[in-house]
């Protein structure tokens, strides 16, 4: 009798059945097959959009069709371009001397004085005919600068000032205010000279009367006192912002909304000297914008009085 016929239950290796498959494995299999395949997909998509951001965004139809992101987009290439070169000029020797010393501030003030006083001396030269197109024109500038000047006030007086002191922690209105305040004072003395001198060239003969008088003097304060507020108090009241501002945020304050809260830092002398001497700048800066702001209103009242269209 053959051997194999004895033992029935034999087995040899190659026949070795595998052990069952839990469901969780199948589970677990499908499971994973899906993950990877989401990731596969992620990835492509990933690819794609950056293809996409590479791509220039004007060569889309739809972009092109869109005049407003069209001019975006040139604008931020332009400003791109602007700001390189400002950066490089920042690091020029030109660029220390006018802003990191006090001597252009100088220059600039008596150039100021100067101009103011050859605008005020009495000339022949008047515009006093209201049909000629430089008549026209220099009404049209005139009323301009005015009216930017007034509303440049009353907006960062009572609208943008106020609103962001009680909507933003202390620190970032800090931020927003050390770049509004030097433009402010620019703006408001470049457009209070403009409407100072055409002012006083079309009143040229008349600066002695008692009217004129007035106005010419109330635009003279306005003017001189926003130069000497963007000259000689702004550059200060900045220096002491961020010094402040350094130490504030070492010692975790200044994240407040609406008030000032020095925390721990109530009983450290240098703080407090720099918190005194930061307050005393803004509160004349503060005293300087409410006096340009009456001699403005008093000059909106002198416009007013001379209205014929109403």
């Amino acid at each position: 009798m053959c051997v194999r016929t004895l033992i029935p239950n034999e087995v040899t290796p190659d026949a070795v059945t595998p052990p069952p498959i839990s469901k969780f494995s199948k589970a677990k299999e499908k499971y994973m097959k899906v993950h990877d395949e989401l990731v596969q997909k992620a990835r492509e998509s990933s690819e794609v959009s950056e293809l996409e951001l590479e791509s220039d965004d004007t060569d889309s139809p739809e972009l092109t069709s869109d005049i407003l992101a069209k001019s975006t987009t040139i604008y931020a290439k332009c400003l791109e371009i602007v700001m390189r070169h400002l950066d490089t000029w920042k690091h020029s020797k030109t660029c220390k001397i006018l802003f990191q010393t006090t001597q252009p501030a100088h220059v600039i003030m008596i150039a100021a004085v100067l101009c103011v006083i050859s605008a005020l001396v009495p000339t022949s030269d008047r515009i006093n005919s209201r049909g000629q197109p430089r008549a026209r024109i220099m009404s049209l500038i005139y009323l301009t600068s005015f009216a930017l000047h007034f509303g440049a006030q009353i907006w960062m007086t009572f609208v943008s000032g106020l609103s962001l002191y009680f909507a933003l922690p202390r620190h970032s209105f800090g931020e927003v205010q050390r770049v509004l305040f030097p433009r402010y004072f620019t703006i408001n003395a470049c457009l209070s000279f403009t409407t100072l001198l055409i002012f006083a060239k079309h009143h040229s003969g008349r600066i002695w009367e008692s009217e004129i008088t007035v106005q010419l003097a109330g635009m003279t304060t306005a003017f001189f006192i926003e130069l000497l507020v963007r000259l000689y108090l702004t550059p200060p009241l900045i220096s002491l912002m961020s010094q402040k501002t350094l130490i504030e945020r070492a010692a975790g304050v200044g994240n407040e909304v609406g008030k000032h809260n020095p925390g721990s830092l109530k009983h450290c002398p240098h703080y407090l000297k720099l918190h005194g001497a930061f307050r005393k700048a803004h509160m004349f800066i503060a005293m300087g914008n409410i006096m340009t702001m009456v001699c403005t209103v008093l000059h909106l009242h002198y416009i007013s009085s001379k209205l014929c269209v109403l």
